[in-house]
């Protein structure tokens, strides 16, 4: 590296070499095991997903707790920003196990490790529930740009702050330990460093105030190269109308393959293109609660819960879903993964129901929220056709939507 910067002021270099590395801030510790609570999901032990970096949004109004962190996801398939929701039984403590309050992690502004279920929206950026808050104890940055100059101890990079408006070129020494991540997620060494390269580059926590400022890396992302546009294939979910109102219909499901949400307001319009299995035109009118259709929609959509966008084309099933509200009731009659409810929640049993509950069943609660399903829950499910001639009946649950508590 002929022009990077050769001649270094001793204060610099001393301030280089008395410099943590950014790695002591960012070790991931073993991520504690979360059984999620009323959506039956398989009790394997899987490493929890978590992000590092800071809380860049905060909001705390009627439509709940939520935080937004931007930095990078301590596994190679974990998410690099997040937005979660704050619940009860969110744990926020610091370093040593201590509790502390969020507002004031936000207004101190400290980089935190956040850990949620593995249960995410596929929205931009995806949406979970927050498990574990961990406010670090050393802070640091991290740049978005172009490797400019490179030898085998450091690299010039030119781009902007991830944590700060405005453009910066810094000299970031290459820890000997540092972490320099592929696009496909594999490790590459310091050699495979190139001018001209896009990263992510997280950096300190101290910096020396040199021309340009200097400071230590230890994890680098390398950046996928940006490809020709490409047709995008439409987001959807097939499900189940579970409310209707002025130009809005709210559908639980599945998510297409393509993508999607299982839960989502869509804003029905002119512009919406409305058909029966057989592709025959039908107005807004035909969509009513309880019916079965298969919705597409734009990949991208709104950052709140459920999450909100236009509906681009509406395909209608002849098929409703029946539905039915009551209480969860502790019963003998029941197995694993069943739930028997009285319906209407009283002292009749002729019309309760047994609902099995499946891997494809959809567990929707307030603000996203896990909660378990327990006796004396409230409810509202739309099930199978298929049910058993018994008392009481057995039916297959589709969409349970659990109500508040008064």
């Amino acid at each position: 590296m002929n022009n990077i910067y050769k001649v270094l002021a001793t204060t610099a270099i001393l301030a280089m070499a008395a410099l943590p590395a950014a790695a002591h801030a960012q070790a991931v510790p073993p991520a504690s095991i979360h059984a999620g609570q009323g959506n039956f999901v398989n009790q394997e032990k899987k490493v929890v997903p978590g992000t590092m970096g800071y809380i860049t949004d905060y909001v705390n109004d009627e439509t709940g707790k939520w935080i937004t962190v931007t930095g990078r996801g301590l596994g190679t398939a974990d998410q690099s920003e997040i937005k979660l929701s704050i619940s009860k039984n969110t744990k926020i403590v610091d370093a040593t196990g201590k509790k502390v309050q969020l507002q004031t992690i936000v207004d101190q502004n400290k980089a935190v490790k956040a850990f949620y279920s593995p249960k995410l929206t596929k929205s931009l950026p995806a949406q979970g529930s927050a498990l574990t808050i961990i406010v670090q104890e050393q802070d640091f940055s991290a740049i978005d740009g172009t490797i400019t100059e490179v030898n085998d101890k450091a690299i010039l990079v030119e781009g902007t702050n991830l944590y700060r408006d405005g453009e910066e070129t810094i000299l970031l020494h290459l820890d000997p330990k540092a972490k320099i991540i592929a696009p496909d997620g594999s490790t590459l060494q310091a050699s495979d460093l190139k001018t001209g390269m896009s990263i992510r580059s997280f950096y300190g926590p101290a910096v020396a105030l040199s021309l340009p400022p200097q400071s230590t890396t230890n994890y680098i992302q390398i950046q996928a190269e940006a490809e020709a546009p490409v047709q995008e294939e439409p987001a959807g979910t097939n499900g189940i109308i579970t409310a209707t109102s002025d130009n809005n219909i709210t559908l639980i499901g599945q998510a297409l393959e393509t993508g999607g949400v299982n839960y989502v307001i869509l804003t029905v319009d002119k512009e919406t293109e409305i058909v029966d299995a057989n592709g025959k035109a039908l107005t807004a009118k035909a969509l009513k609660e309880g019916l079965r259709i298969e919705a597409h929609y734009s990949q991208v959509m709104t950052m709140i819960y459920p999450a909100r966008t236009h509906a681009d084309k509406i395909v209608v099933s002849e098929v409703s879903a029946p539905k039915i509200e009551g209480t969860i009731a502790a019963s003998d009659r029941t197995s694993k993964d069943q739930l028997y409810i009285n319906v209407g929640s009283d002292q009749s049993t002729d019309n309760d129901i047994i609902l099995n509950i499946t891997e494809d069943t959809q567990v929707i609660t307030a603000l996203g929220i896990e909660s378990e399903l327990k006796p004396g829950t409230k409810i509202v499910a739309y099930h199978s056709l298929m049910m058993t001639k018994s008392i009481p009946a057995i039916t297959s649950a589709e969409v349970i939507l659990v109500q508040a508590d008064e």
